[in-house]
């Protein structure tokens, strides 16, 4: 009987995070609609596994100036996004090729504003890849709704074998 409450409680477990996830991908989502009406936005990430991981979104113009800029940076579904107005009105090229200008900023910061002039470049001289160019996603195909699928159907088959094995004890 413990094995079930496990169970439930991984379940319950795994469906809290989903939905945490999902109101973090949200917030994402309508941030980088808000700033993409304003003109091009640049994407850099830097993820991390064991701490804090951060994603930057860049308002740009055709120069590749910095109109706007947030961060998301934190462990927890709990992050939201930080306005860094010392980036507003700086270029993006002599930023990153600036060892002095780019030191002012964090580890994380730096490693996202170094991947977003990469995606910035790519995209200019068209060898970004295909994967990271695609706009369609199918949001059931993401880890967290892949993870959550796994575990119910691992519950799942762990309550049939054992109506499996009632049944069995029954016929006997």
């Amino acid at each position: 009987m413990s094995v079930i409450w496990l169970g439930i409680f991984l379940a319950g477990a795994f469906f809290i995070q989903a939905i945490l996830g999902f109101m973090q991908l949200k917030r994402f989502i309508n941030m980088f609609r808000k700033m993409n009406r304003q003109g091009k936005v640049l994407i850099g990430k830097n993820p991390k596994r064991l701490q804090a991981g951060s994603i930057i979104l860049l308002n740009i113009d055709e120069s590749a100036n910095i109109n706007r800029a947030e961060l998301l940076k934190g462990v927890t579904s709990f992050a939201r996004f930080q306005s860094i107005d010392s980036l507003k009105g700086q270029s993006l090229p002599e930023l990153v090729s600036s060892y002095k200008d780019l030191k002012q900023f964090n580890p994380l910061i730096r490693g996202c504003l170094l991947n977003a002039y990469r995606n910035f470049v790519n995209f200019r001289t068209g060898n970004l890849p295909e994967n990271e160019s695609q706009v369609n996603i199918n949001f059931f195909a993401l880890p967290v709704f892949i993870s959550v699928k796994n575990a119910v159907m691992r519950w799942i088959g762990t309550i049939g074998s054992y109506i499996g094995r009632f049944g069995e004890a029954n016929n006997k």
